[in-house]
């Protein structure tokens, strides 16, 4: 045992490989209690295989010792042997003392593979031989949530937390507080998000989101406020406060929070948009389009922020700005087809009506059974004398809205002609 605690010694000091020579050396002559010392201290080290091989040769002296099978098990679960690791948990019976924790080993090892119901199984079995451990009832409420059973998780939950709100460092109130979101019963939620007692910031976070999701800004605005004091950088959290602080009639406060948010992160599309969105709101225009668009130079796909820009433009009757913007996104590989149609209004609108029909017939591909882009073309084939052309996109839009008499009329007199 001397030479144990001089290995131990020689790793405090730093001494890593003396240490393991020491070890290495004094093996072979070690008794069963020292190999067993010396497995452990293996493992401590993260050196399982080492340790693995000191224990395979312990079992094969004393199979019922189910001590060394259960180290064994972790050692196999650790290295991801898990094959390994049910053949020896499943050796364990209602006889063995370590037999509970063997079943939640296994019900770990078979969800980990995506065998649910084995699982499962598993877990209601120790639940028969333990029905008051919290352990089981929190593993069971994990299954169940994993899998999206969330109103079956609940039941589970309530019992682990009736017995033991802490469990492997997790506040099963939060797990309550998120598995009756899931379900849509945001009222228990936020009960049992009060009941959390320690100050995570995910939790905080997700605590701050419900309450915003059941229209409760006034619990969301708190929350996210005390989040922010304490995890400045917590980025998620400052465009859905704005959002609170505007949803609450506080405009002044939610720009305040947008500029804090974009000093923190000057990369944050949805922070560039909500500024944008404000700044517009309250009659800074051109404030407002310039954020937008650096929502949109971020993230040329953002089609939120497109969208944005595209209507307040024809709003505006900026039409050159729209052919301006789209043809942008088109360089930068944003070919989408509403955009497209987009594009043939705009050079309709400022009478390039050339550039109008090319668009017009590069959407129509994609858009030949969306009634309003066949409306507008069919119109414009009409006034640009394609009258041919123009009836037969009108036919086309008739078959996809037969209601419409005004166009039938329409279609009926040109055939006339």
């Amino acid at each position: 045992m001397e030479e144990i605690q001089k290995a131990i010694h020689q790793m405090e000091a730093k001494q890593t490989e003396e240490a393991l020579h020491t070890l290495q050396t004094y093996l072979p002559e070690a008794d069963e209690e020292e190999r067993f010392t010396i497995a452990e201290l293996y493992i401590q080290w993260g050196m399982l295989e080492e340790a693995k091989l000191i224990l395979h040769e312990l079992i094969q002296r004393y199979p019922k010792e189910q001590e060394l099978k259960v180290m064994m098990a972790e050692i196999h679960i650790d290295l991801e042997e898990d094959d390994e690791a049910i053949e020896i948990l499943d050796q364990f019976g209602p006889e063995d003392e370590d037999y509970l924790q063997a079943l939640i080993q296994l019900a770990d090892l078979y969800q980990s593979q995506g065998l649910f119901e084995v699982a499962e199984q598993k877990l209601l079995t120790a639940k028969q031989v333990e029905p008051n451990e919290a352990v089981i009832d929190f593993a069971l409420g994990e299954l169940s949530f994993s899998n999206g059973e969330y109103s079956k998780s609940i039941p589970f939950y309530e019992n682990a937390f009736h017995h033991q709100p802490v469990i492997a460092d997790i506040e099963v109130a939060a797990r309550l507080a998120e598995a009756y979101a899931a379900t849509g019963e945001f009222e228990q939620a936020l009960d049992y998000f009060q009941k959390v007692e320690e100050d995570n910031p995910d939790v905080m976070f997700r605590y701050g989101f419900v309450a915003f999701q059941a229209f409760r800004n006034d619990i969301a605005i708190h929350v996210w406020e005390r989040l922010i004091k304490e995890d400045p950088y917590f980025q998620s959290v400052y465009p859905l406060l704005a959002q609170a602080y505007n949803s609450e009639g506080m405009p002044k406060e939610a720009l305040e929070m947008v500029r804090e948010g974009l000093a923190k992160d000057e990369f944050n599309k949805e922070l560039y948009h909500l500024a944008g969105t404000l700044y517009h709101k309250s009659g800074e225009k051109e404030e407002g389009y310039r954020l937008m668009r650096e929502a949109v130079a971020l993230d040329p796909g953002y089609k939120e922020a497109v969208l944005f820009l595209i209507e307040n433009y024809k709003s505006d009757e900026d039409y050159e700005a729209i052919i301006d913007l789209i043809n942008q996104l088109i360089t930068l590989g944003e070919e989408d087809p509403f955009y497209l149609f987009e594009l043939a209004k705009a050079y309709e609108e400022v009478e390039d009506y050339k550039q109008a029909l090319v668009h017009y017939e590069n959407a129509y591909p994609s858009l030949k059974e969306d009634d309003v882009f066949l409306k507008s073309y069919g119109y414009f084939l009409v006034e640009e004398g394609k009258m041919n052309e123009g009836r037969q996109v009108l036919e086309e839009y008739l078959a996809v809205d037969p209601t419409d008499t005004e166009i039938e009329d329409f279609v009926s007199r040109l055939k006339e002609e």
